[in-house]
């Protein structure tokens, strides 16, 4: 099995800096390269490798609910976390795809979703795209400099985004409550 099968209120408490947005990881405190795009705003395309090394882009769900689950590293436990949870809740959504993007390589990623059985979510690598600068989560600083942080956003059928939340502290687990009553507000 692989994981790339063929109105509610923002609920962002990160700092934004000049930089970007300011968030902890342990005793580090990591900067964005930018800040979320707006609620309300369209979202910005995009193009992701999925796990057949085929380019995926915002534009092939059109018409649908679109979750996009963003972490650093599918081999950390929250960010495996998300993914599992994602998995269980996605599967009851109507009309909704959950995409999981990290840097991490396809390979990885089909690699997880198989040993964990994992088949409601789509996993999508940022390894080769603009993503990360594009919807402002790449990690400028830090020990984990160049990666994604963790942040979830909610894009309806129209391709508006109707929720977000940048995690302000990178171990933390995203509000999937929250994410999941964005879709049906």
């Amino acid at each position: 099995m692989s994981c790339n099968p063929t109105s509610s209120p923002d609920f962002d408490q990160s700092e934004k800096s000049p930089q970007g947005t300011t968030i902890t990881m342990g005793e580090n405190t990591l900067n964005t390269i930018g800040v979320l795009p707006e609620k309300g705003s369209k979202a910005p395309s995009f193009e992701l490798t999925g796990n057949d090394l085929n380019q995926v882009t915002l534009d092939d769900f059109k018409g649908k609910n679109v979750v996009l689950n963003i972490f650093p590293s599918i081999d950390t436990k929250t960010c495996a976390q998300s993914v599992r949870t994602f998995n269980e809740r996605a599967a009851n959504l109507e009309n909704t795809v959950v995409l999981c993007i990290s840097k991490d390589l396809p390979f990885a990623q089909s690699r997880f979703c198989g040993a964990e059985g994992i088949d409601n979510v789509i996993t999508l690598s940022d390894f080769r795209s603009d993503f990360g600068k594009t919807y402002g989560v790449e990690l400028v600083d830090g020990p984990v400099k160049g990666l994604l942080s963790r942040a979830v956003l909610v894009v309806d059928p129209d391709g508006k985004i109707i929720y977000t939340e940048q995690v302000p502290v990178l171990s933390d687990e995203p509000d999937y409550d929250q994410a999941i009553e964005a879709l049906n507000s």
